[in-house]
């Protein structure tokens, strides 16, 4: 993550485990700890030995939420757990995952963690209150969780298909009832989920680096439109609507999502932002009198080496960050507050006094620190100062269950590529091409929704489309429906 204001908020992270004779809840923690990037303000882990769900969710980092007692109060052998950023609905304590319902047909709890967003969940909202559910909070998983128990009663296939046929947007869930997991993605594919395998038991995952970091075997992703069932019997999967005939998966997960150690479709996602700064380099060069290449860090870094090495130029840290910026309750008085990324970011002036620097980052969404980077850099004694954006102008809101701005607040929206250099104060900026950027990931570009490059999404999003209110008004709107995440 950079400097944070001109950054995509991060989507949220879930995490499934069947491992009987296994420390699940420990195991979940330890999961969730991996993808606390996907999102900061609660977490929750539910386990279950058969019996009723235990279930422990709190507002925070997955190190404030669970200590020693609660992990040794999460018995069991099956857990999932989700680490989450909430958007329209504001940060409320009822809408931290996982969510926990009774099943109408055999009395007994399913428990549903979920990444990602529900397009029609106004709607969906409407029509389960009419069936008679009380709704206990914002977030559009609780609405997948009644779903199920309103589903009719069969098997579990049954059961998905008449959810799935029912839900429209992006969901990548972990579903635990007391006996079985489950891992579901949405026929798009739009956010990653993938399997593992620890001793006899199985792991589902927003990303492989949670995996491997278990000492899990990785064995593949989740596809698009399955349903994957692990209980006492093994592990087996079905399509409840068929296979996937178009995928789209989120091209953000390249850029700047998903952590650098994990994959997707194959891809190591270090290297494919390493390709993301040498397609850069080649479609927006550096002026023939830089000296050095920077990185923004951490997820411009990577970028920032593709795009020296393409460009014959030295790569050095000329930012540092403090990675132990974060929430804080206690208020930063006027002058640090001016300072703003000062706070987080630090400027090396012996790497940049005097130099003509190549600065890359990964994106731009509001515009409102990268004058302040530039102020930095120049501070330092850097002579000149030319930004690359490894990504194409972002000139749509995401729907998908991604949080970076309304239309309104979108600077590449409202801008143009020359205005939007005036205002951050740089002396040369350059953006990759959607063409560039899907080179990078190595997918076919039907394979990928470039919706908040293009204005053009996999899917009807007419639903979401009167979002418009600034973000802080949404964070005032507890009242109002919130993304999962």
């Amino acid at each position: 993550m950079s400097d944070g204001g001109d950054h995509p908020r991060e989507a949220c992270g879930v995490f499934g485990v069947y491992g009987p004779g296994e420390d699940v809840a420990r195991l979940t923690f330890y999961g969730l700890y991996s993808l606390q990037h996907r999102g900061q303000e609660s977490a929750g882990i539910a386990t279950s030995d058969g019996g009723p769900v235990r279930l422990r969710t709190g507002m925070g980092l997955v190190s404030h939420v669970f200590d020693e007692p609660d992990l040794a109060r999460l018995q069991g052998h099956i857990a999932i757990g989700h680490t989450r950023y909430s958007t329209a609905g504001g940060s409320l304590a009822r809408n931290a995952q996982p969510i926990v319902v009774r099943d109408r047909e055999s009395g007994s709890e399913i428990a549903v963690a979920h990444n990602g967003n529900l397009v029609n969940a106004d709607v969906l909202r409407e029509d389960v209150a009419a069936m008679g559910v009380e709704l206990h909070g914002t977030a559009d998983t609780e609405l997948i969780a009644h779903l199920l128990t309103l589903a009719p009663a069969g098997t579990w296939e049954e059961r998905f298909h008449y959810v799935m046929r029912r839900v429209s947007g992006a969901y990548s869930l972990t579903i635990m009832t007391p006996d079985t997991l489950f891992a579901v993605r949405d026929p798009l594919g739009v956010r990653p989920l993938c399997l593992g395998k620890l001793g006899d038991g199985w792991i589902a995952a927003s990303e492989s680096c949670a995996l491997e970091h278990l000492g899990a075997t990785i064995e593949r992703e989740v596809e698009p439109g399955e349903v994957v069932q692990i209980d006492a019997e093994g592990m087996r999967s079905f399509f409840p609507l068929g296979p996937s005939e178009r995928v789209a998966g989120c091209t953000l997960e390249y850029v700047y999502f998903a952590r650098p150690d994990s994959r997707l479709s194959g891809e190591l996602i270090y290297l494919a932002r390493e390709r993301l700064g040498e397609e850069l380099a080649h479609e927006q060069p550096a002026p023939p009198s830089a000296d050095l290449v920077i990185g923004v860090p951490d997820s411009g870094i990577p970028a920032a080496i593709g795009f020296a090495r393409e460009a014959g130029l030295p790569y050095r840290d000329g930012l540092v960050k403090n990675r132990y910026v974060g929430r804080t309750f206690i208020q930063p008085d006027q002058r640090i507050r001016d300072a703003g990324v000062a706070l987080k970011l630090n400027a090396m002036k012996e790497v940049l006094d005097g130099r003509r620097v190549v600065v890359v980052d990964d994106s731009i969404v509001r515009g409102t620190t990268k004058p302040r980077v530039m102020d930095l850099l120049r501070r330092a004694g850097a002579e000149e100062v030319h930004v690359r954006i490894a990504s194409p102008p972002i000139i749509a809101p995401c729907h998908l269950g991604v949080d970076m701005a309304t239309r309104a607040e979108l600077i590449a929206a409202n801008n143009t590529v020359a205005e939007i250099r005036e205002h951050i104060a740089a002396d040369s900026l350059g953006y990759l091409s959607v063409e560039g950027m899907v080179r990078a990931t190595r997918r076919p570009s039907d394979s990928l929704c470039n919706g908040c490059f293009t204005d053009r999404y996999p899917m009807d999003v007419q639903d979401q489309l009167p979002l418009v209110a600034p973000r802080a008004d949404r964070e005032l709107a507890s009242t109002r429906p919130s993304r999962s995440g």
